[in-house]
């Protein structure tokens, strides 16, 4: 897959701070790339390179093929944590008026204003000011003011902050669907769930430096713990469980079955697989649970952060 935005050993730097510290990252085309990291990593920093706000000290970076140039801002859309709406000017207005920023005309701004209005029913705000709104009635204007003009490049910076758990699974749904319709989108946020739903790639940034990056479903298998989650129905579980402690190492287990039986968490050690397990478990009774622990995107999170401490 080519990639859209390729980052290139960028270096940022206020005074004797550096910011960003040779960080390279290359983000595919069509893809929701989670850029990620503690409050201070350099996150924002990089997305203000990314918009121009703030040019790197060294370092390239290529929108779709082309060295990043002011006529880009044309073809990036923005949501910022701090969002930028002028609280006391009315919503059509402002609407209209930062579409046009974006290089519609008039009548192309109102007719997909109009499209979108319609599409999250917010239609009867037209004609209210921003400093009426609720802060999540805010939010959904300010998506729209982002995506309107079909950028290759959306960026959202957490995205999800003021809205409740419906509105929040509407933006959720509208960014994929951005994405199939060929959008490509930077997503940075701390909620390790949503990285989890949305995310097909990731990179990690602390201390001003990329700890990593890559499909998430491949730093999953970098994470792998190989513990698996058994429920096994037994004649004698206690037996079971020392001969099992002969080739595997048996840990605590925190989870229940519907029926009564041996629970237990299972790692393999050496030499075993999966399918040597799960032999021996059908050998000895009646399973019921087997299940592998997948590291989630929060786990893999506090590990690599930790790791680099």
């Amino acid at each position: 897959m080519k990639n859209l935005l390729e980052i290139n050993n960028v270096v940022k730097n206020y005074g004797d701070f550096t910011a960003l510290n040779d960080v390279s990252i290359h983000i595919p085309k069509g893809s929701v790339y989670g850029l990620l990291g503690p409050n201070g990593a350099g996150k924002t920093s990089l997305i203000r390179i990314i918009n121009q706000i703030t040019m790197p000290d060294s370092g390239t970076i290529f929108l779709d093929g082309e060295v990043l140039s002011p006529k880009h801002t044309a073809v990036i859309g923005y949501l910022p944590e701090e969002r930028g709406l002028y609280k006391s000017m009315k919503v059509g207005e402002q609407a209209l008026y930062l579409a046009q920023l974006k290089g519609l005309s008039k009548s192309e701004a109102k007719k997909r204003l109009k499209y979108w209005f319609e599409k999250f029913d917010i239609s009867a705000w037209w004609g209210k000011k921003i400093e009426e709104l609720s802060k999540g009635m805010a939010q959904k204007v300010q998506f729209i003011v982002t995506v309107m003009h079909n950028p290759k490049l959306l960026i959202f910076d957490e995205p999800f902050s003021g809205f409740d758990p419906i509105n929040a699974q509407l933006i959720a749904r509208e960014i994929l669907q951005l994405r199939d319709e060929g959008a490509t989108i930077i997503f940075s946020t701390h909620r390790m769930e949503s990285v989890e739903e949305m995310c097909d790639e990731i990179a990690l940034i602390d201390k001003s430096n990329k700890i990593l990056d890559g499909k998430l479903d491949d730093i999953k298998r970098q994470f792998r713990t190989n513990i698996f989650q058994v429920g096994l129905n037994a004649e004698h579980p206690k037996e079971v469980e020392a001969k099992l402690r002969e080739s595997f190492e048996v840990l605590p287990a925190d989870f229940k079955l519907l029926t009564d039986g041996l629970t237990m968490n299972v790692k393999l050690t050496e030499g075993n697989s999966a399918n040597d397990l799960l032999s021996f478990l059908t050998s000895k009774g009646e399973l019921q649970h087997f299940v592998e622990l997948v590291p989630s995107a929060n786990d893999i999170f506090i590990q690599a952060i930790n790791k680099n401490k």
